[in-house]
Formats: C-alpha cells, sequence, structure tokens
C-alpha cells in the first residue's frame, strides 16, 4: 500500500491502539488532518477521533488528561513555533506527573531547515528537559518505525511525553512502508528476597505507612493493597493528587501528603519507623520540600517501590529500593498475613481519627461554605465521577473535603500547572461516557483556558464547570501575606461575571451567593446534556479553610 507520510503516522497509531487526539489545525500538519478524515470517511463513528481546541495549552492538557485517565498514551497534534510552545506546559505537566504523551509537531520543510524558517525551531534543544525522547523524522519510510518508539518510551519506566517532528513535505511524500507494532513492555516479577525483606519490615514495625500512587497503579493495585492493609492493619497515605488510588472510606486510609494536607498527617510521618513508597516517587509536595526524607539514619527506615529504578534513588537515596512490578507485588502481599501487631494497629487507629477530624467542615464565616458544597457534591454524585482541578487555593478544599472513591476519578497536575482543570475535565468527558465530568476552577484558574467553553459546547460534553470566585490570585496572596505582609501588588483580579460568560457560549448557568442556593443549581446541572457552570462567589478573605484574612486590601498598589 502507498500513502502519505500522513496517513502512516495516523495509521500507525491506529495499529497501535491509539484512536484518539486533541489540536489546534495547522498549515503543517495539513497531510494529518487529512489523513484522519480518510480514516475516518465512510464510518458511522469514528476510527480516530479528533477534538479541536482553542488553544494549544488547552489542547494538550486534554491530551495528557486523556493519558491519566486510559494509562495509555494520547495524541496531541499542534504546527511549529507558537503553537509547539504553547504545548510546552502540558509536556512539563506529563513529565512531572508521569503521563504518557505523544506530542506531534508539523515541522518547517526539509529543503529550509536549519535557516531560521518561518516558525523554525530546534525542538531537542526546547524540549530535551521536558520529554523523555524528541525525534525529528526526516525519511517518510521511518515514520511507522519512529511512532512504535514514541509509544514504547511513553509508557516504559515511569510513563512521560514523547515528542515527534514531522517535516510538511515529509507528511506529503509517498512511502510503502507499513505501520509498525510495539513491542511489549515487560514488568519485572518481584524476587523472593525482596518479597520477604519488605514482609519483614512491615511486620516488625510499630510505626509503618504506606505511601501509595505513581503511574504504575491501576484499579486492582488499589485493591490489593488496601485489602492487605486492612487485613495487617497498616495505615495507607497518598501521595500528592493520588488520593484516588484506595478508596478513602477504608478505615486504614489516613489522608494525603502534599500542599494542604493535615499538618497532623505530615507530623506522623516523620514519626513513622518505616515509610513504604509503594509506587509514586518522593517529590517535593509529598514530603514538604523533602523534609519528610530527613529523619535522622536509623530513627526510620525508607522503602522505594517502583517500576522505574532511576526513579526510586532520584530525591533520596532509601534504606531499601525493590524495581518490580507493582501490580505483582501488590497481589503478593494481599496473600500475606502478618503477626499482631497492638502497636500498629492502635497507630493505624490514631491516624485515621486525625484524619476523620481533619476532613469534618467547621464553621466559617462568609455566605459561600466551600467546605460543604464539595461534601454536598460527594455525597449527590456516583462513586466513579471524574473530578478535575488545575492550581490554586481552591483546591485545598476540593483535596481536603472530596472523598475519592475509584481509582480514575481524580484528574489534577501535580506540578501545580493552573488553567488545567476544564481542558482536563473535557478530555476525560470525550473518552469516558456516564456521569457528567464535575471540573472545580478558581476564577484566576479557569481564564487561562475558559474559552475552552467553546470546545464543550461544539462536542456538547457533559462538564460542570464551578467557578470559585474570590477576586484574587489566592495562593500567590497567601504567600504574599506570609511573606511580604500589607503589600498588596498583582495577586488582585477584575473578573467578568462569569454566569453571563458562560451564557455568551451557550452554556446553562447558575450563580450561587448563599451556600443553600448549591443543591438546586448542581442538580439542575446533573441533568443537563451539556456543558453547565456555576459561579460560587466566595469570601475573599477566606484563604484556605484554616487561614483567614482580617482585611481586604484598599487601593493596592499596581
Amino acid at each position: 500500500m502507498t500513502r502519505t507520510g500522513g496517513r502512516l503516522l495516523i495509521d500507525s497509531l491506529v495499529h497501535n491502539g491509539v484512536d484518539f487526539a486533541t489540536c489546534v489545525p495547522g498549515e503543517s500538519f495539513l497531510a494529518v488532518l487529512d489523513a484522519i478524515y480518510e480514516v475516518n470517511d465512510g464510518h458511522p463513528e469514528p476510527v480516530f477521533r479528533l477534538v479541536t481546541a482553542r488553544h494549544e495549552a488547552a489542547a494538550a492538557n486534554m491530551a495528557e488528561a486523556v493519558g491519566k485517565l486510559t494509562l495509555s498514551p494520547a495524541v496531541c497534534l499542534v504546527t511549529r513555533g507558537p503553537g509547539a510552545m504553547h504545548a510546552s506546559i502540558a509536556l512539563h505537566t506529563a513529565f512531572q506527573d508521569g503521563t504518557p504523551l505523544v506530542l506531534v509537531i508539523g515541522q518547517v520543510a526539509t529543503s529550509v531547515l536549519g535557516r531560521e524558517a518561518f516558525q523554525e525551531m530546534d525542538y531537542s534543544a526546547v524540549f530535551g528537559s521536558t520529554a523523555k525522547h524528541v525525534v525529528q523524522v526526516t525519511d517518510p519510510d521511518r515514520i511507522g518505525e519512529q511512532v512504535a518508539r514514541a509509544l514504547y518510551l511513553a509508557m516504559a519506566g515511569r510513563p512521560g511525553p514523547v515528542v515527534i517532528v514531522v517535516p510538511e513535505d515529509v507528511l506529503t511524500s509517498s512511502t510503502d512502508k507499513d505501520p509498525v507494532s510495539v513491542p511489549a513492555i515487560s514488568h519485572p516479577e518481584p524476587s523472593r528476597s525482596d518479597l520477604e525483606s519488605l514482609v519483614s519490615r512491615l511486620e516488625n514495625a510499630e510505626r509503618p505507612l504506606l505511601v501509595v500512587g505513581g503511574p504504575s497503579w491501576s484499579a486492582e493495585v488499589g485493591d490489593d493493597i488496601t485489602a492487605f492493609a486492612e487485613a495487617n492493619g497498616i495505615p495507607i497515605a497518598a501521595a500528592f493528587r493520588w488520593q484516588d488510588c484506595v478508596d478513602n472510606r477504608s478505615e486504614n486510609y489516613v489522608g494525603y501528603l502534599g500542599l494542604g494536607c493535615s499538618p497532623a498527617l505530615r507530623a506522623r510521618a516523620r514519626e513513622a519507623d518505616l515509610v513504604v513508597a509503594f509506587g509514586p516517587r518522593l517529590d517535593d509536595p509529598t514530603t514538604d520540600g523533602f523534609v519528610v526524607l530527613d529523619a535522622p539514619t536509623g530513627e526510620r527506615a525508607l522503602v522505594m517501590v517502583s517500576e522505574d529504578a532511576a526513579d526510586a534513588v532520584t530525591n533520596t537515596i532509601p534504606d531499601e529500593v525493590i524495581t518490580t512490578s507493582v501490580a505483582a507485588l501488590a497481589a503478593e502481599l494481599r496473600r500475606r498475613t502478618l503477626r499482631p501487631s497492638g502497636a500498629r494497629a492502635e497507630w493505624t487507629r490514631v491516624l485515621r481519627s486525625e484524619f476523620l477530624a481533619y476532613t469534618r467542615p467547621t464553621e466559617t464565616p462568609g455566605d459561600v461554605d466551600l467546605a460543604r458544597i464539595i461534601k454536598h457534591v460527594r455525597s449527590v454524585t456516583a462513586d466513579d465521577t471524574i473530578v478535575t482541578t488545575g492550581a490554586g487555593n481552591y483546591t485545598v478544599w476540593v483535596q481536603r473535603f472530596f472523598e475519592f472513591r475509584q481509582f480514575g476519578t481524580q484528574l489534577a497536575p501535580r506540578n501545580g500547572a493552573m488553567g488545567y482543570g476544564y481542558p482536563a475535565a473535557i478530555g476525560a468527558a470525550a473518552v469516558r461516557s456516564g456521569s457528567p465530568v464535575i471540573a472545580f476552577a478558581g476564577d484566576g484558574c479557569i481564564l487561562m483556558s475558559g474559552s475552552e467553553l467553546a470546545t464543550a459546547m461544539y462536542e456538547q460534553l457533559r462538564v460542570i464547570l464551578i467557578v470559585v470566585n474570590n477576586g484574587m490570585f489566592g495562593t500567590i496572596r497567601m504567600h504574599q501575606e506570609n511573606h511580604y505582609p500589607g503589600h498588596v501588588i498583582a495577586t488582585d483580579l477584575s473578573n467578568p461575571d462569569f454566569t453571563e460568560y458562560g451564557k455568551s457560549f451557550g452554556a446553562q448557568t447558575h450563580l450561587v451567593e448563599r451556600t443553600e442556593q448549591f443543591a438546586a443549581a448542581f442538580a439542575a446541572a446533573l441533568v443537563h446534556e451539556g456543558p453547565s457552570l456555576i459561579e460560587l462567589r466566595t469570601d475573599p478573605l477566606q484563604l484556605t479553610p484554616d487561614r483567614r484574612l482580617a482585611h481586604t486590601s484598599t487601593g493596592s498598589a499596581t
């Protein structure tokens, strides 16, 4: 079969089970768009689904979120130069979060490479520190090979982003090559000595703590680890924004470590005599700036369980590294019963009681109580409801008060990227039918991707956007108050009327100025067949559930 390079690229993706992409169309990859048209032509349902966004940053965030949700690579198509740079934020998110993602960039023609042609860039130099692999394909015959390599590398070890750059003349040139199959990725079985060592450490520990999460996770791993912990009296804490790894209703779940987490849990993590990081890399937020890792030698053992050997020693040198299939080790542990330990059981009971106390809403001033609103959302939605957030202080309420019950229901950028939540919700709604996807966004966060309301409307996706509007960049204001009290600058915001903004796109909208108004607004949004927007007018004095300003700024510096 003779086909264009663009068609071989799409055929190679479909051949390997990848059938979803996002884009902002560009002239440098028109041949790829034409190939998608040809692949889908004559089929009642698309063979290859393409969602067109209004900004490349949003398109790439959508694809990154789909990779998180499906645990397999999604594709984002962008044009050269500005298009590629707009997508760079999602590359950084995918790199730090361990998300499989393939970014395909249309490049200038091979005849003008190296002459600083219109929008030309050196993508190996640009993305060398935020992608696992960057390749520029200058021969159409090698497109199938490079797609297979990209998909393999995006999933192998710690998953992450891969960049494929293809000049436009390579995409339009003909080739008689066929797609190449991606080789299977092996996952090493746990050795008997590793298993026995870990079991012995857990059996002898009086104050153990399992820290769970990571890109190798699955619902089955969560079930196995929860069953093992419950049978043996071991507390489970989630790494930052991995709260959906286990059912938070388990009596052994004790909260998450990360920005806005319980101070009591932070302290308990330092008191633990054994910390087992089962899957996640112990990143900066999870460890409170790596402080949790700094227990004196001999007072606390640290074991890292990872499918990527390099990840296990990136932030510290643990006492033991177990490089193995996380799923296989979790299944082995489920079959083990440890000797009973009264001290361990009491330790778990105390941590669980502290978690329950921390997640119980307390009375706060103001007409809109965000904690109670989040508790209401949980009480009236299905266990598999997906919740997305971006970055900002509003996320602290979601992380603290929303009870995650199934794996794959929390989509949030672990690198703290603003503007992520709404595009992520669109991506999730595009690939998973059922309950509406709920996106929480601050007033600063949403206007970084608010134009994607147009995308949600065009695709008629059931996404409920809850805008938490306090008229400021709340997180930065909090830091300002901590470090430069009284010197308020650059953090006050002038916002549109968000309900009218949503209406202008055609979304169903609701304004909530008092807590008791929310239930009716949310009920209407739940049954609406298209996008909805609920604006919450919250108290700007309430920076976090526990932090309140004495007064707002007046005439702040500009």
